[in-house]
């Protein structure tokens, strides 16, 4: 038998049933922005630097202008666009860096737990060690902002054998780490279904920018590319289209301006998609009756 994991059943999407967005929108659009703090000289390092410089000062001074500068110069254009956001951050940063976590709250952002740093996984931890990282994490975001974030991204995309089981326990609503649909299903855990809600592997990026070395205009035409072939294909089945990004890639000036090029043309469409966060999707799936989202 081929090894799986049983949390969910495979089911074609042309073959599910048919729901929409508030507002009888057919495409919800998300912003994912990746906020992280990292340890100096150690954890793990970056494709932009040789392997014995993985973590030395300069990769580590690249990641920091992201909370220092290109952050802010992010917060301008989201305000720019009048672009909702979710923000997925380490808990470090309520320490390290407590005027972002603030800009967030004043626009209204939706955050997500992250982990504690971006220098650690969590997917090697043994159950003990990783509920209790989560437990911390949690408790970080709720202390500062007042309640305890609905959605969780592990560091690296980590995870355990036990992680989506664990993180249902600690009353998490859904997470992103599954990026196998194009719309959210539901997931099993001993303690009941989580939901799995879309997160782009591609349309990142770290991942597209700096591990695949795309170029900042190509990395705008494939958010565009991306998008205008969903909001097509969303006549037929309801869809979650995101974009990843992390301040310390696109918040450089030379990606940025490509950057503002792509989401301009995605918000000139507002009026036809549910421009959203991802707790938001995941209320209204909660919403809908049982058996209308696959894995329920």
């Amino acid at each position: 038998m081929l090894p799986t994991h049983g949390r969910y059943d495979y089911t074609a999407i042309t073959k599910r049933p048919d729901y929409s967005w508030p507002g009888g929108r057919r495409l919800a659009v998300y912003v994912a922005l990746n906020v992280e703090q990292f340890a100096f000289g150690a954890g793990k390092g970056s494709l932009i630097a040789p392997p014995e410089q993985s973590t030395s000062h300069s990769v580590y001074a690249w990641r920091d202008y992201g909370n220092r500068v290109g952050f802010w110069r992010l917060m301008e254009l989201f305000d720019e666009l009048d672009l909702p956001i979710q923000a997925q951050l380490n808990a470090a940063v309520y320490e390290h860096c407590p005027d972002i976590p603030a800009r967030l709250r004043e626009r209204g952002d939706e955050i997500l737990g992250h982990g504690i740093t971006n220098s650690e996984e969590q997917g090697h931890l043994g159950e003990a060690l990783e509920r209790d990282l989560i437990a911390r994490a949690t408790a970080t975001i709720e202390r500062h902002d007042g309640r305890k974030p609905a959605g969780w991204m592990s560091p690296w995309l980590s995870q355990s054998p036990l992680t989506p089981d664990l993180l249902k326990e600690a009353g998490y609503r859904y997470m992103m780490d599954w990026a196998c649909d194009d719309q959210p299903i539901w997931m099993r855990t001993r303690a009941g279904p989580i939901l799995a809600m879309p997160y782009p592997i591609e349309l990142n990026d770290n991942r597209a920018l700096v591990y695949h070395r795309y170029t900042p205009g190509q990395f705008a035409d494939m958010i565009i590319a991306a998008f205008d072939e969903m909001l097509e294909q969303s006549a037929r089945q309801p869809l979650v289209f995101a974009v990843s990004l992390h301040t310390f890639v696109v918040g450089q000036p030379f990606r940025l301006r490509e950057l503002r090029r792509a989401l301009k043309h995605v918000v000139a469409r507002r009026e036809r998609i549910w421009l959203t966060r991802p707790g938001e999707i995941c209320a209204h799936v909660e919403s809908l009756p049982p058996g209308v989202v696959p894995g329920r």
